[in-house]
């Protein structure tokens, strides 16, 4: 339909040219393709479909690349692919080799940055209006922010410093009420106070139709606003931070959008336009259940339910499933989320234990600090977030839980590779910024009925436990050996040729490989490398009694990672073992297929049969 309907335009140049009411056919036709690609490839449809007028009027008033549009998380970015001449890029969107589901700058010059993660936008969108008016050039810099990106703490420490710096940034607060869940906190019913205030929108139609009449009429209305917002809405942060509010403007509605990007552009100093959005809109199931089509993968159009991913249960609902049972048991056991309930498998945990979780929003660095806090005061936290975002607390896990010897639990979501997000969102290397932490323990299951086990165990442990485990379904092994706070053997513990210490999802991997070298004549260990950190010391220095060469496999990267602590060790402690290790490249790897990852870069159990072959033949 797009391609039919719009195949003839070339974007962003020919939007300048278009009337309101054919920027309103796009609008509809843009929907419709939305929906169609995403149907087939997975992606995040609700948030998209929420900000395509918002996106076209954009496009049409700024002159993108001159005009530096900086969009925060970017997940919300389809439109403006689009719009910048990439929709044939969709048949393969977040596939291997194909078009990212996030800005890219190896795409398009319309790409600023690489982005991913979520409130770093004004940020960004400051420090690029500070060096055009350093350098005297002339163009608007824009930064476009959710209302749930507007919960994580940098975004409030860049609107601080951009209102004392008065640098000239528009801000557009993208507001739907979500973030991937529904958003909680201060700022959410502040804002929900300012979408609902009658007196303050009669008030602002007031001023816009004056402003049509007559554009000197904003001087005149200058002078009174800090009175008259009082009047309206009690505290307006913005104003107090020192920046210019705008709104609340329909963001469905091109032309109001148009008047208020004329309107920001003759203020002096930064301006925020709080534009009202609907997450999922034209789209029936989205509009309903935006959280489900936040990120989605395939689904059927007419009904608006996901093909069928295979037999299995989700770590994350696994891991939801048990906590709810360990919360049974314990009284003490509670849950906090960085604005993940749902997507960290939280949702039923959150409905029948109300009162025991805790979502701060998009605020990592608060969520384990205030996990911190309920651990000193005799609780048991359970703080999950995917590992990509649990990044962003790093010194928040040294020093108010590491030093502290706290009991908190880290349930890490997404750990590894995950796929079709990308280079933003692997998990590659909690490993290594876990793994130097004193006191802290470091667990990876290799399957659900594992992730239980360990969520059990952490629940015993007197001071900080990770658990990390990979996004997808879990299949249990139907080998012999479990977890009892101790790593153990998969296959044989005998004299053998090659000892493989597998952690996690590279524990399956590891029997594959197992497999396939069993066959070939070659004698094999596997251990299931369960305690990541610390060191199972014991284990190591028997090695040399069992074999001559350790493989060990992480789905980490290399650098800083399981293998290279080993090697460490035994090349300090037992040189006569020879060590390979086998992981991710430290680079940051691209999106696509995991399983089609995993064989390009030589992760799959073939390749790693191959790869231990090529080093007991002294081949690699």
């Amino acid at each position: 339909m797009f391609e039919n309907h719009f195949g003839d335009y070339k974007f962003p140049q020919d939007l300048k040219t278009m009337s309101l009411a054919e920027m309103d056919l796009l609008c509809e036709d843009i929907r419709s393709f939305l929906i169609e690609k995403v149907s087939k490839t997975g992606g995040h449809l609700a948030s998209n479909l929420g900000i395509v007028e918002l996106s076209v009027a954009l496009h049409k008033y700024y002159k993108s690349p001159l005009d530096k549009i900086v969009w925060d998380v970017g997940h919300q970015t389809y439109v403006h692919k689009i719009l910048t001449g990439r929709a044939a890029g969709f048949d393969n969107l977040r596939g291997l080799d194909g078009m990212s589901g996030f800005p890219k700058m190896c795409e398009s010059e319309h790409d600023l940055l690489d982005m991913g993660h979520s409130s770093t936008s004004v940020s960004i969108a400051a420090g690029l209006a500070a060096a055009r008016d350093l350098k005297g050039e002339d163009y608007a810099v824009v930064a476009v922010i959710g209302d749930g990106a507007l919960t994580g703490g940098e975004a409030y420490e860049a609107l601080n410093s951009l209102g004392a710096e008065k640098t000239k940034v528009i801000i557009i607060l993208n507001d739907n009420g979500m973030s991937i869940s529904k958003n909680t906190g201060g700022m959410s019913q502040h804002l929900s106070s300012m979408r609902t205030s009658k007196g303050y929108q009669e008030f602002k139609v007031a001023v816009k139709n004056a402003l049509k009449k007559s554009p000197s009429v904003y001087k005149g209305v200058e002078h009174i606003k800090d009175t008259l917002k009082y009047a309206f809405v009690d505290g307006i942060i913005f104003e107090e931070m020192g920046l210019t509010y705008l709104g609340p403007v329909d963001g469905h509605n091109i032309e109001d959008l148009l008047n208020a990007f004329s309107l920001a552009k003759r203020v002096q100093g930064p301006v925020i336009i709080h534009a009202i959005t609907q997450k999922g809109k034209g789209y029936e199931p989205a509009e309903k259940n935006p959280g489900l089509f936040h990120g989605i993968g395939p689904f059927d159009v007419q009904t608006g339910k996901p093909v069928s991913k295979g037999a299995g249960i989700s770590y994350s609902k696994v891991f939801g499933d048990k906590l709810i049972e360990l919360a049974g048991k314990n009284p003490a056991v509670v849950a906090v989320s960085a604005a993940m309930i749902e997507g960290t498998g939280l949702s039923r945990f959150s409905e029948i234990y109300p009162e025991r979780i805790f979502d701060v929003g998009i605020a990592e660095q608060n969520a384990v600090s205030f996990a911190a806090g309920l651990a000193r005061n005799g609780l048991r936290p359970v703080v999950a977030i995917y590992s990509t975002f649990l990044q962003r607390a790093y010194d928040q896990i040294m020093i108010d839980v590491c030093l502290n010897k706290l009991p908190v639990i880290f349930a890490i979501d997404r750990a590894g590779c995950v796929g079709q997000d990308g280079q933003t969102h692997h998990g590659l290397y909690d490993f290594s910024y876990l793994s130097h932490m004193p006191g802290m323990t470091v667990l990876a299951p290799r399957d659900g009925m594992e992730l239980e086990e360990m969520l059990e165990y952490a629940v015993t442990l007197s001071g900080p436990v990770a658990i990390r485990y990979p996004r997808g379904n879990s299949t249990n092994f139907e080998i012999s050996g479990r977890f009892s706070g101790n790593n153990y053997f998969m296959v044989n513990q005998n004299p053998a040729d090659v000892e493989i210490w597998a952690s996690g999802s590279m524990v399956r991997r590891a029997v594959e490989a197992c497999e396939i070298l069993n066959k070939k004549g070659y004698k094999v260990n596997v251990m299931n490398n369960a305690i990541a950190f610390p060191l199972d010391e014991a284990h190591l220095l028997s090695v040399k009694d069992r074999a001559k060469l350790l493989v060990t496999l992480e789905d980490n990267v290399l650098a800083g990672g399981a293998g290279q602590s080993i090697a460490a060790f035994l090349a300090q402690n037992c040189p006569e073992t020879e060590v390979r290790c086998i992981g991710w490249p430290n680079t940051f790897i691209e999106q696509g297929d995991t399983e089609k990852l995993f064989e390009r870069y030589g992760l799959d159990g073939k390749s790693i049969a191959e790869r231990i072959s090529g080093f007991i033949e002294g081949k690699a």
